[in-house]
């Protein structure tokens, strides 16, 4: 099999370059949770220690979600804020998610793609030097091109926390 990052055919192609890495993160998401059952969504880790794969997935969709309005240049809207944040609870913690299926998470994970997929149709690569804000009290600045980048990024990242989780998950089940 080849890897290889290409480009939209209808996105600019350093936009449709960043895309295609958020894209193919996804699908990798996808791949490394496939047949999770309820129970192994909601594990914690060893003695409940550690953040579930529910809450990892809903935080990379909420994030993402963030950058999608970001790209388009508006705020996001409140009613979007209450369905999928917040971002982090009172103790700066990612908010507990329970008894949500995988596939309802990937579902609205997968809505949140279409719409970066949507916006960034209407990108060029100039527009990938605009600067915007972010970060929990919108301290940071960063790019449009960085963000995008960012978002396949920090999937990889959590996708990692996944893959142990399951290990964990995988070595409790066994030793019962």
């Amino acid at each position: 099999m080849l890897y290889d990052l290409k480009g939209e055919a209808n996105m600019s192609p350093v936009v449709g370059i960043l895309y295609s890495a958020v894209k193919e993160n996804n699908e990798r998401l996808r791949v490394i949770t496939e047949g999770m059952s309820q129970e192994e969504v909601d594990y914690k880790g060893p003695n409940d220690k550690f953040n579930s794969t529910a809450q990892l997935i809903k935080h990379l969709l909420y994030v993402d979600l963030n950058w999608v309005y970001r790209i388009k240049g508006q705020p996001l809207p409140q009613a979007l804020m209450e369905q999928y944040g917040p971002m982090i609870d009172e103790n700066n913690k990612l908010p507990m998610v329970k008894g949500i299926s995988l596939s309802s998470l990937m579902s609205n994970y997968e809505g949140v793609l279409t719409m970066l997929r949507d916006s960034c149709t209407q990108l060029t690569d100039a527009d990938l030097d605009k600067v915007v804000t972010f970060g929990h009290a919108n301290e940071k600045q960063a790019t449009l091109r960085w963000g995008i980048w960012h978002m396949a990024d920090h999937s990889r990242y959590h996708q990692a926390h996944i893959n142990q989780l399951r290990k964990w998950y995988r070595e409790n089940s066994m030793s019962q």
